[in-house]
């Protein structure tokens, strides 16, 4: 929240992306399935996930246009993130995570603390 309160855009894609990613790689890594990079874990959510309609497919959507930004806001020079961009994707990814959640929650041998 301090992040979007400082209006630190790039910074907020930056951990919008990675709050999904590893949430996805929770669900990846308990679905036995364990990808080396960020491209790999991206497509075997899509494959896993979002192709078979385990999740619904606007969240493969939300997560690859996360991954797109952060390679952009990470590494492209002289590139900002505005308000309008990034403000919408803060309850679509809080909801990937909480579905995600519940995912891992119901599945057997789930750690349910």
């Amino acid at each position: 929240m301090i992040l979007r309160e400082r209006e630190r855009w790039n910074s907020c894609v930056n951990r919008l992306y990675y709050s999904a990613f590893y949430a996805v790689s929770a669900l990846l890594l308990d679905s036995d399935l364990n990808p080396t990079t960020h491209t790999g874990s991206k497509s075997n959510f899509s494959e896993y996930f979002i192709k078979s309609g385990k999740i619904d497919k606007k969240f493969g959507k939300i997560y690859s246009q996360l991954f797109a930004w952060r390679q952009k806001g990470d590494y492209a020079d002289l590139f900002d993130f505005d308000k309008e961009k990034v403000n919408p994707y803060f309850e679509p990814v809080k909801e990937l995570i909480d579905l995600i959640e519940k995912i891992l929650d119901s599945t057997p041998g789930a750690n349910n603390m």
